[in-house]
């Protein structure tokens, strides 16, 4: 692409976009409407746009599903609640990196989430792969889309990162930003884009993602947490809402994913982040781990993910340990990366006696 080329506009144009852009005290001007919060604070109003980042594998797919299945239902999935105004109610999703495969997985889950059925396609749901097509292309469709499919209100961009030639290209980056603003303004929709984390910092990557922060109303992190890998936490980086209790969530034994209720997710301070002080490896041993696994699994051979936890929480309490939900999460980390617990063809939990602690 060539940096050099900038947008001419004559001066009569430029005079009337100066007349159009003036404001007067006197007039009333009309608040956007919210229609994506995050537990009570707005993380998404019409003609604005918003943004989610993460690193690899951090879930970034699985949680923008919960807010795009929220907006097939005007309801509540984890902590987003949606609501489309009549006339609005059709969501577009683009995704840039994925198969044609995968992305279908992405539409299922979204109707699984809906409790809708995933044999037929959903009439409120536009879902584009782009994977083929070059950063022109996938700009060109993505303005064809959202100027001629009727009532529109919600627009997903999985992967903006593929809409540039050179994600620190000042130029490129600075036009999807103005693409991104001209679209919702024009088109009075919500556009929340995708991208990926630096990894040795909380900063989206890139130039295209120094100005995501500086002009989305809202970007939301998703990020491993510190002691689990099992769970993924959620919270604002930029907001300019009212900031949302961080919430957390893990993917069940369905494959969705679930939210955890009692999880207390810690805030982020100067230098590296706070763990939580339960560790399941030092503070229980060895004889005690032994001796609650096989009272769990003297009752059964194997079970599910929802079942194991329930059965540990009873049994641990044998030795004096005491599981909260989020304590119970933690523990099963550990004893599947000890491979104290390993899954079966099933994928249903079984003991291994056997294990090298």
């Amino acid at each position: 692409m060539n940096e050099s080329k900038t947008m001419q506009i004559s001066a009569e144009a430029a005079i009337e976009m100066w007349h159009a852009s003036r404001l007067s005290v006197t007039k009333i001007y009309e608040m956007s409407p919210e229609i994506i919060k995050a537990r009570d604070s707005a993380i998404g109003t019409l003609g604005n746009f918003s943004a989610s980042i993460g690193k690899a594998k951090s879930k970034k797919t699985f949680n923008v599903s919960a807010i795009v299945a929220a907006a097939l239902t005007n309801g509540t999935v984890l902590r987003y609640s949606v609501s489309l105004p009549e006339g609005k109610r059709r969501v577009l999703y683009i995704d840039t990196e994925q198969s044609p495969y995968h992305c279908q997985k992405v539409i299922k889950r979204i109707l699984r989430m809906c409790g809708m059925p995933t044999d037929k396609d959903h009439e409120s749901l536009e879902f584009l792969a782009l994977r083929k097509y070059s950063p022109e292309e996938r700009i060109e469709i993505t303005r064809q889309a959202i100027y001629n499919l009727p009532d529109i209100g919600l627009v997903i961009i999985d992967g903006i990162r593929d809409f540039v030639y050179d994600i620190n290209s000042p130029s490129e980056s600075t036009k999807i930003i103005t693409l991104l603003m001209q679209w919702t303004d024009e088109r009075q929709i919500h556009i929340h884009a995708i991208l990926h984390q630096n990894k040795g910092d909380e900063n989206a990557r890139g130039h295209i993602g120094t100005e995501l922060n500086n002009k989305a109303e809202a970007v939301l992190l998703v990020e491993k947490d510190s002691q689990c890998n099992d769970i993924s936490c959620v919270r604002s980086v930029h907001i300019r809402a009212m900031d949302f209790e961080p919430f957390a969530f893990r993917i069940n034994d369905e494959a969705l994913p679930e939210l955890i209720e009692e999880y207390v997710v810690g805030t982020k301070g100067a230098g590296k982040p706070k763990r939580t002080k339960f560790d399941p490896y030092t503070d229980i041993s060895e004889p005690h781990h032994r001796i609650a696994l096989e009272a769990a699994f003297s009752k059964k051979p194997s079970y599910g993910y929802k079942e194991l936890t329930e059965v540990l929480q009873e049994t641990y309490g044998l030795v004096s340990v005491q599981l909260s939900n989020n304590k119970a999460v933690a523990l099963i980390s550990m004893l599947k990366c000890k491979r104290m617990i390993v899954q079966d063809a099933s994928k249903k939990y079984i003991y291994n006696p056997v294990f090298v602690y």
